[in-house]
């Protein structure tokens, strides 16, 4: 059991949470907090003071008063009005994210909902009722307005789910988990919707499939370095210390470790003074892609901590303030930076394949077919991973300089903050297959060059991956063997 409390949720917590199953509950003293700032919600209502989003309408609507009467149907009435959201609904891994994420945000105590919709919340997680909420339709500011409301809808059971493998109405997984209705009260449908939680839930989703990624580059790199018989005085530890980066220090010196006891890898001079770049500049370029990715994992973190609904409620209720937490910007950069840093680990991954398998760049046999001309061997695989990274060119393109007015105006600037993870993480699945792809390759280089020559470390991750992936004796439906080694690396095997 893992115990939230507003603000100090993990990424690796939400792994263990999202993929692992672990159970979430709140801990007794945000709860507190929860009960406090529920109270100043219900005097508020009380004394009809006038607060934005409580007892007046939403957006452009801000200024139009709402009776007391109506404060409860209001809620409502934006839950089912937010919910606009079209396309393919998210991965079930981020929708458990988005559980975890709202409730963690609530828990800080200035949303002013009751402690019984934080229950509601951490019940589906638990539970493994996971909303159905479309991908698309959020602007990133105003929060994720229309993702976060089907999340809403299913809350309140009038939207879908995925509940035991089946798809349905939540109506029927809440009656069959044996849950009471819920019905929203004051603020309590505004306080749901409006936060970053879509973009946040996919981008951390995003990162931890990208960091796992991170790290299989090096390990294919290092097996690809034996194949063409790489220089290894480029990792040495003194050229990287000399420029300082502490992430491309750490990636010569995984390096050097992947590859220590290789008989297949070479110093300069002894066949050649210089590696090509992709080769030589491995910690530079998987270094940096680090560096961007460091910078993702910080912003994650405190997003995942941060309360990003409006308006909030401090002192007591004595103070309600309307600002722009729910706005996206911080995430919306984050999300492009990692389109970039994964988007380049394929870019250079590409460039090793070209070298692996043209054979007017190395002494390996002509697209390393087991007979040149009768057999095409890997040509069409590089061929695949060219057009992968071309596709994550396009995706790079960053979302967070683009915004359009909503709302009459009043929402006059957004961060696409959504757009950017849903991106990032269509780059990783791409990035996946190419390394994938130079994986299958740099294998086959390795046995024409002497596998019982490979470095330990390199061996073992050979013998693995060649009960995924056979030997390439004769032509066969490639696809096949690439889409069975990216599932394998994305389910992280490669230790």
């Amino acid at each position: 059991m893992i115990e939230l409390t507003g603000s100090t949720l993990t990424l690796e917590q939400v792994k263990v949470i999202v993929f692992e199953k672990e159970h979430a509950a709140a801990s007794a003293g945000s709860m507190e907090r929860v009960k406090e700032s529920h109270e100043a919600v219900r005097k508020i209502v009380e004394e009809e003071r006038v607060i934005y989003g409580i007892n007046t309408g939403f957006g452009k609507f801000s200024d139009v008063l709402i009776n007391q009467k109506d404060v409860k149907a209001l809620q409502l009435n934006l839950i089912r009005s937010h919910a606009c959201g079209v396309g393919e609904p998210f991965p079930e891994s981020v929708s458990r994210a988005m559980l975890l994420l709202r409730a963690n945000a609530l828990l800080k105590g200035f949303s002013g909902v009751r402690p019984e919709l934080v229950e509601r919340l951490l019940t589906f997680l638990n539970e493994e009722i996971h909303p159905v909420i479309p991908q698309q339709g959020s602007l990133g500011a105003s929060g994720d307005l229309a993702p976060l409301s089907h999340l809403a809808l299913a809350l309140i059971g009038e939207g879908e789910v995925f509940y035991k493998g089946k798809r349905m109405p939540s109506s029927e997984a809440i009656e069959s988990a044996g849950l009471p209705p819920f019905h929203l009260e004051a603020k309590e449908g505004l306080a749901l919707i409006n936060g970053t939680q879509a973009m946040t839930s996919m981008g951390a989703v995003a990162y931890l499939e990208a960091e796992q990624l991170a790290f299989q580059s090096e390990m294919i790199a290092a097996m690809t370095m034996e194949g063409l018989n790489g220089i290894t005085d480029a990792f040495d530890e003194r050229i990287h210390q000399a420029r300082g980066y502490q992430q491309q220090i750490d990636t010569a010196a995984r390096m050097r470790d992947y590859l220590a006891g290789s008989r297949l890898t070479t110093v300069q001079g002894e066949l050649r003074v210089q590696d090509a770049y992709s080769l030589r500049c491995i910690p530079q370029v998987h270094g940096a892609s680090w560096q961007a990715l460091d910078y993702v994992k910080e912003k994650l973190e405190i997003e995942m901590n941060a309360a990003t609904d409006n308006p909030l409620i401090f002192d007591e209720g004595e103070k309600v303030i309307s600002g722009g937490n729910f706005h996206g910007q911080p995430i919306a950069f984050a999300m492009d930076f990692m389109k970039i840093a994964v988007a380049e680990l394929a870019n250079i991954s590409e460039r090793r394949i070209e070298r692996l398998v043209n054979p007017q760049l190395s002494d390996l046999p002509a697209f390393l077919s087991p007979e040149p001309g009768l057999q095409s061997g890997a040509m069409i695989m590089q061929y695949s991973a060219a057009s992968l990274v071309s596709e994550n060119k396009t995706l790079a393109h960053p979302a967070s300089v683009d915004s359009i007015p909503s709302s009459a105006n009043q929402e006059d600037h957004v961060s696409m903050g959504t757009i950017g993870s849903r991106h990032a993480w269509q780059i990783i699945q791409n990035a996946t297959r190419v390394l994938a792809i130079e994986l299958i390759c740099a294998m086959q280089a390795a046995e024409f060059r002497g596998v019982e020559k490979m470095a330990s470390k390199t061996r073992k991750i050979y013998e693995k991956a060649r009960e995924i992936v056979p030997s390439i004796t004769k032509d066969r439906v490639f696809s096949k063997d690439i889409e069975n080694c990216a599932a394998w690396l994305k389910e992280g095997i490669m230790k």
